[in-house]
């Protein structure tokens, strides 16, 4: 079965904040189609409806370091409104409060990104269970195979970053001033 293509998308929206796994609130807004502020004015009326494990307003840090980041746009661009953070349960609780046709339908989406990524982790945890039962197994003659095996599984390193403002090689320069 191919996979939705709204639940991709979401997929790539999810955060790891506050250990916990979200959507920001104008990702939703996007999928849901509408604007921010009515998404947040949404949640407002209804804020007995999200207690905090269900959704959290970023702290100034937090917004600070994902800006820094480029994960999100500087306040200016987000109205100076902190972004709300919607844990799983909290984008199920917004479709009590979006009662759209598209809110039901970007609201599965969203439930099935969140199902495929709890089990993607899962399938990792498994793997790497296995792996170590195997390497307790078998003898150091396949410490070498277990030890690529690991390092295919670890996440690619983040690529350096490039230098910001002007260098000068001193062999570059076309003369040389001697100052005696």
């Amino acid at each position: 079965m191919n996979p939705d293509p709204v639940a991709l998308q979401a997929e790539r929206r999810i955060f790891l904040i506050r250990q916990q796994r979200v959507m920001l609130d104008y990702d939703l807004a996007a999928l849901y189609g509408v604007e921010t502020r009515a998404l947040k004015q949404a949640v407002r009326r209804n804020s007995d409806r999200f207690p905090s494990d269900f959704m959290f307003e970023l702290a100034d840090n937090e917004v600070a370091a994902m800006v820094s980041q480029n994960v999100i746009p500087g306040l200016g661009k987000l109205g100076g409104a902190r972004p709300m953070a919607f844990t799983e349960q909290g984008v199920a609780m917004l479709s009590s409060v979006l009662r759209s046709r598209r809110a039901v339908q970007v609201n599965i989406a969203i439930m099935r990104a969140f199902v495929r990524l709890r089990e993607m982790l899962l399938t990792n945890a498994e793997l790497a269970r296995k792996l170590a039962d195997l390497e307790r197994k078998y003898d150091s003659q396949f410490k070498a195979v277990f030890d690529a095996i690991r390092q295919l599984m670890a996440p690619p390193p983040a690529p350096p970053k490039p230098e910001i403002g002007f260098h000068v090689k001193e062999d570059a320069l076309p003369y040389r001033v001697n100052r005696k």
